[in-house]
């Protein structure tokens, strides 16, 4: 006989919500400062080639912590031993509102991703769903 599954925890089931939202607004992100790097250095040859520039060149190091709170994003979501409690989620959540506030300027990260939010419409669209989506309380499920 299978043991009942646990209830669902909205903790992480907003955090699934949420890292779906990120990672489009990372997508987006990626495409509009290729766009900016191309005007000013030329197309970018292959994907091999843009994948070289977003490890190794400064012009892309500015987008590194949106990379590696999705990564720890996924990370927390896929754990299995041990099993990840709400407050880890709450916290990755609490993690991805100070990176997008104006408040977090780590290396300059704020200032580039506010010209970014300027510059790119659908780059402030999708800010904006992540800040409703922030504003949620995490004890409780999304609609």
């Amino acid at each position: 006989m299978a043991l009942p599954e646990p209830p669902p925890d909205p903790a992480r089931q907003q955090l699934k919500e949420l890292r779906e939202t990120l990672l489009s607004l990372h997508k987006a992100l990626l495409d509009s400062e290729r766009t900016s790097y191309e005007l000013v250095h030329g197309t970018i040859a292959s994907p091999g080639a843009f994948l070289q520039l977003l490890i190794n060149d400064n012009w892309f190091a500015w987008l590194r912590p949106v990379t590696t709170l999705l990564v720890e994003i996924d990370e927390a979501l896929a754990a299995k031993n041990p099993p990840r409690t709400s407050r880890d989620f709450v916290q990755l959540r609490e993690d991805t509102r100070a990176l997008l506030s104006p408040s977090r300027d780590a290396n300059g990260f704020w200032k580039r991703y506010q010209g970014t939010l300027n510059r790119d419409p659908g780059v402030a669209v999708l800010h904006e769903q992540m800040e409703r989506q922030l504003a949620g309380d995490p004890g409780e499920a999304s609609n």
